[in-house]
């Protein structure tokens, strides 16, 4: 009996730790998914709109960053320039303003307003405070995403990014091309290098360094150049993007060795059992 329920022990505690060992997978797989699908169903909603509203909301949008260049507290917004800011390209009902595309690093990611903890959960989000990425002379967006999260990769790989690299920027109907020019570690509190050119149009983006720690903050810079002709926002016809369907070889490796390890020692306690009633 006590054999057994040693058995029965180890078993438990195998589980728990495939449980465990598991759960970053599934974890990023099922938000990737997510991801995805918002992405998706953001430029559906952008191709059901009409010409009329696209214009209304490019022109609102740029009107706000030129307001933007002279606001001297533009990172304390009230609560009225906060409610501003929310309804600001803002298509649907999740508060998604665009994607970012990284194709170095394979990465397609929804935009959300703000920066909030749930935003950051679940994908990257625009820095209020900032110009809005719709480019322009004068412009700076800022979008910022975590990295080392144990459910969703995010901008964990945004370290592999070099000058010269190229990410895009899909809002509303048009992609807005980066390339980058800079890139600098800085406390989190310093906002210097964040400051808006009156001669530019830059966009930069923002996570934790060093990896797991995060004591500081990666800031990759990109100065905008002309897009390729014919660029098109990155969804498939269907809604999931290849970082959704890339399945890391653990994963199948363990899905086929966790049920024969279980078979085995199943038998084993079967066998186990008989011969001490015998």
């Amino acid at each position: 009996m006590k054999k057994s329920l040693i058995t029965i022990a180890i078993i438990m505690a195998f589980l728990v730790g495939l449980s465990v060992l598991l759960y970053p997978y599934v974890a990023d797989y099922y938000n990737a998914r997510n991801q995805s699908k918002a992405v998706a169903s953001y430029h559906n909603a952008v191709k059901n709109l009409d010409e009329q509203n696209l214009t209304q909301l490019w022109e609102a949008a740029k009107k706000y960053n030129e307001n933007l260049r002279n606001k001297q507290d533009r990172y304390r917004p009230t609560t009225e320039e906060s409610t501003e800011y929310n309804n600001l390209l803002n298509i649907s009902t999740v508060g998604i303003m665009g994607t970012l595309e990284i194709e170095k690093i394979n990465v397609t990611l929804p935009i959300y307003h703000g920066t909030t903890e749930g935003v950051l959960q679940i994908g990257i989000g625009h820095f209020e405070g900032t110009s809005l990425p719709v480019g322009g002379t004068g412009t700076h967006a800022v979008i910022t995403g975590h990295r080392g999260l144990p459910s969703s990769t995010l901008l964990t790989n945004l370290d592999r990014m070099e000058t010269g690299d190229t990410f895009a920027l899909h809002i509303l109907d048009e992609t807005l091309m980066y390339q980058v020019d800079n890139i600098q570690i800085a406390q989190p509190e310093d906002l210097s290098a964040l400051t808006i050119d009156p001669e530019k149009d830059y966009c930069t983006l923002i996570t934790c360094t060093p990896y797991g720690i995060n004591t500081h903050r990666m800031l990759v810079r990109g100065k905008r150049i002309n897009a390729p002709e014919n660029t098109e926002p990155p969804p498939p016809p269907h809604p999931i993007t290849p970082e959704a369907t890339k399945i890391t070889p653990t994963i199948p490796i363990l899905i086929i060795i966790t049920p024969i390890i279980l078979i085995i020692t199943t038998i084993k306690l079967i066998k186990h059992k008989r011969r001490i009633r015998n």
